[in-house]
C-alpha cells in the first residue's frame, strides 16, 4: 500500500518545546496576548524573509509589487509597503490603504474589472496607475481626467490568448471579464495616443498559484513575445511592464514548493533577448499570496470534544466564516485538508485521527478532516497554517452572526 501524500515541510515559524512560535512568542502566550480567540496572527519577519529571497534569486532591476488583494490588513501593507517597490489594489478602500503606507502614488497600481466612477476619479485625482479593463473604461477614464483637468496614468490590460497552465486560477485564454483581449489592444493604444492620456505601459497577467516552473516559463516566454508585438502601437515607449506573478505555495498534501531558479534563469535570459526592444522598460512581477500566505496562521481553541460512530470531532469556536479557504469552499473543486496542528503538540506526544470543525449549523464547517494531530482537549488552541492570504477578508463573518476573529502582525 502506498503511502499517503503528505503536506510540504513547513519551516517558516520555530518550534519550542514542541509549541509553535510566531515572532518569537509561543501560541499560547500570543493567545493571552491577543486576549481572544479566534484570531489570525502575521509574523513580518517571515514576509521580509521571502521578499529577501525574491531579490536574490530574481534577475538584478526587476521590481516586485504587492497586490493587497491577498491581505489588505493596514499593518501588513505598512510594513510590505516597506520591502517591495509597489502596490497593486483592486478597490478604493485598498487605495486609502495604500496612500495612508506612505508609498508614492508613482508606484500604486489599481486593477480590477468592475471599476466604478467613484474608485476612477479617486485613482485619477492621486495620480496613480490604472490598469484598463475594457474601451469603456478608458473613456470614463478620460472624462474624469477633463472634469478634474488631470492627465490620467493608465495602463493596458491584456487578456493574452494563452494562459498559464496548471495555475490554480486561470485569468487569461478564450473570453474572459479580465483585461482586454489581445487582438483589441492595437485599436486602444491608438486611442489613448488620440486622447492624450500618459501611457505607462501593459499588464499581462495570465493566471495564479502556480507550482511548476515549466508553465511559468512558457508563460512568461509568451508574455514578452505578446508585449513586443503590441509594443509596435503603443503611443509612446512603454515605462513599465507588469508581466503579473503566478507564484505558487504548498498548501495541499503531496504538494511541491515552486522551484525558482530555472523561472529566474529564464527571466534573466528573455531580458537579455528582449533588451534592445525593452530596454528601458521596467520589469514588474506582482504577487500577492506569494509574500504573506505562509507567514500567516489562523488560531481557534476547541470549545468541545465528542465520538460520533467511531470518529472523533474537535469542536471550535472558528470555522469557515472566518477562514472560507480552509473550509474548502474558496475554490476548491475536490476539498482537501490545509496543514493543521495542534498548537502545543506539533510533531510530538500523543496522537490521533480527529476532525475539526466550526460551531455553524451546516456540514460544510469543516476545519480539518480525519487529519493526524497532536491529541486536544477543551481549551487547547488549533492553528490552520498557510493562513496569511485569502482568508480574513476572504470569508463571511456575518454568515449566523457569530463573533469575528481579530487580526494581529507581531
Amino acid at each position: 500500500m502506498s503511502e499517503k501524500p503528505r503536506h510540504a515541510p513547513l519551516t517558516q515559524f520555530a518550534i519550542v518545546d514542541d509549541e509553535l512560535t510566531l515572532g518569537g512568542i509561543r501560541l499560547t502566550q500570543l493567545a493571552a496576548q491577543v486576549g481572544q480567540t479566534p484570531f489570525y496572527a502575521y509574523d513580518r519577519e517571515a514576509m521580509s524573509s521571502r521578499v529577501r529571497e525574491l531579490r536574490e534569486t530574481l534577475p538584478e532591476g526587476v521590481s516586485i509589487h504587492y497586490a493587497m488583494k491577498a491581505n489588505p490588513m493596514p499593518a501588513v501593507v505598512d510594513h510590505m509597503a516597506t520591502l517591495v517597490d509597489g502596490l497593486d489594489v483592486a478597490s478604493l478602500g485598498e487605495l486609502r490603504v495604500a496612500l495612508d503606507s506612505g508609498t508614492p502614488a508613482a508606484e500604486i497600481s489599481f486593477a480590477g474589472p468592475g471599476k466604478g466612477d467613484s474608485e476612477l476619479r479617486g485613482a485619477v485625482a492621486a495620480g496613480i496607475t490604472l490598469n484598463l479593463e475594457s474601451a469603456g473604461e478608458l473613456e470614463r477614464v478620460v472624462g474624469i481626467g477633463e472634469q478634474l483637468g488631470i492627465v490620467p496614468r493608465v495602463a493596458v490590460r491584456v487578456n493574452p490568448d494563452f494562459e498559464l497552465k496548471s495555475s490554480g486560477m486561470k485569468m487569461s485564454g478564450g473570453p474572459k471579464p479580465f483585461g482586454i483581449d489581445a487582438e483589441q489592444v492595437p485599436d486602444v493604444l491608438h486611442r489613448i495616443a488620440e486622447c492624450g492620456a500618459h501611457f505607462r505601459g501593459l499588464h499581462i497577467f495570465s493566471g495564479s498559484q502556480n507550482l511548476r516552473a515549466e508553465s511559468l516559463i512558457e508563460a512568461q516566454n509568451a508574455t514578452f513575445e505578446l508585449a513586443c508585438r503590441l509594443a509596435d502601437d503603443a503611443p509612446s515607449k512603454m515605462e513599465m511592464l507588469n508581466i503579473g506573478g503566478g507564484f505558487g505555495i504548498p498548501y495541499f498534501p503531496g504538494e511541491q514548493r515552486l522551484d525558482l531558479g530555472p523561472v529566474s534563469e529564464n527571466l534573466q535570459a528573455r531580458l537579455e533577448e528582449y533588451a534592445e526592444r525593452l530596454g528601458g522598460t521596467e520589469l514588474v512581477i506582482e504577487l500577492g499570496r506569494y509574500l504573506v500566505a505562509e507567514a500567516g496562521i489562523y488560531v481557534c481553541e476547541v470549545i468541545d470534544r465528542k465520538v460520533s460512530r467511531g470518529q472523533t470531532y474537535l469542536i471550535t469556536n472558528g470555522g469557515l466564516h472566518h477562514h472560507l479557504a480552509a473550509s474548502g469552499n474558496f475554490g476548491q473543486i475536490i476539498r482537501k485538508n490545509y496543514p493543521v496542528v495542534t498548537a502545543h503538540r506539533v510533531a510530538q506526544g500523543p496522537r490521533e485521527s480527529v476532525s475539526v470543525v466550526g460551531p455553524l449549523c451546516t456540514p460544510l464547517d469543516i476545519l480539518a478532516d480525519k487529519m493526524e494531530l497532536g491529541t486536544a482537549e477543551v481549551g487547547d488552541l488549533i492553528v490552520v497554517l498557510q493562513s496569511g492570504a485569502y482568508g480574513y477578508t476572504a470569508s463571511p463573518h456575518l454568515f449566523l452572526s457569530h463573533p469575528a476573529p481579530v487580526q494581529v502582525l507581531v
